[in-house]
């Protein structure tokens, strides 16, 4: 009977997970280039009475099935879906959205390199093409001061408008970066991944070549979280969440039954 409250148990915990991971998921709807996250479970260890196939008789009649009881579940993982979400337009030639499988790279203090879906780009004092956070482009692109507008090809290529000039003016190249594991990305906040051993060393190439993907100025790729989907799967975590409560005021009345014998 004890058994049955640690499976409930286990049940309850693997589902409130799982509803850490929607709520997650709906906080983060309107959050730029957020991929949406899904809970994985798996059963735990199995009690076994009868192993399949043992013989049952002195005839040798072998058991068909066996008798084996689960001792319950838990979160296995939770994976990060990396579909591809809409774009939603802005007119603004530094927001930049990936049509693809590539991320951007993006320089940390400590000299290490971040990646990242989040195209929302800016110029900062020093010229710099940074993120929402002020960190740099990897490699850098620096636009002169005097520049009159800024251009992003879908290829990557950031060119400028000079006073005097007729053409624009090459000032760099954007960079993407792809993953043969995406989701082992490890996640490290203001949309930011970073590469483990579980993701792949990170492959470098021109936007539009390798599959890494064309990019599309004055877009923004949103969030891949489908709200509706999302609520289906509160609900259904809610209801099962429920029921092993439930299982557990049952094993409790039982045990009070017996108790009283």
């Amino acid at each position: 009977m004890f058994r049955s409250l640690w499976n409930a148990a286990s049940g309850m915990e693997a589902q409130q997970t799982s509803l850490d991971v929607i709520t997650n998921n709906l906080a983060n709807v309107n959050t730029t280039g957020f991929k949406r996250q899904r809970a994985n479970f798996q059963d735990l260890m199995y009690q076994t009475l009868v192993p399949p196939g043992e013989a049952q008789s002195l005839l040798g009649n072998q058991s068909p099935t066996g008798m084996q009881v689960g001792l319950g579940v838990r979160s296995g993982s939770v994976q990060k879906i990396f579909l591809q979400g809409s774009f939603r337009q802005t007119n603004n030639p530094l927001d930049l959205a990936i049509q693809g499988n590539g991320f951007f790279q993006i320089s940390l203090p400590d000299g290490r390199t971040a990646y990242t879906r989040d195209g929302t780009f800016s110029i900062d004092g020093q010229g710099r093409l940074v993120t929402q956070d002020g960190l740099p482009t990897n490699p850098p692109i620096t636009v002169p001061p005097n520049a009159k507008s800024v251009n992003v090809s879908p290829a990557g290529e950031v060119s400028v408008m000079l006073p005097g000039q007729v053409q624009p003016v090459r000032v760099g190249q954007l960079v993407l970066s792809q993953f043969v594991n995406p989701a082992g990305l490890e996640s490290r906040g203001n949309n930011l991944f970073m590469e483990t051993a579980a993701s792949g060393q990170p492959q470098l190439s021109n936007p539009g070549t390798n599959g890494t993907g064309r990019l599309q100025s004055g877009f923004l790729e949103a969030s891949n979280v489908n709200v509706a989907e999302e609520l289906v799967n509160m609900v259904i975590g809610q209801r099962a969440y429920q029921m092993d409560a439930t299982g557990i005021r049952t094993v409790n009345r039982m045990l009070g039954y017996t108790a009283t014998l």
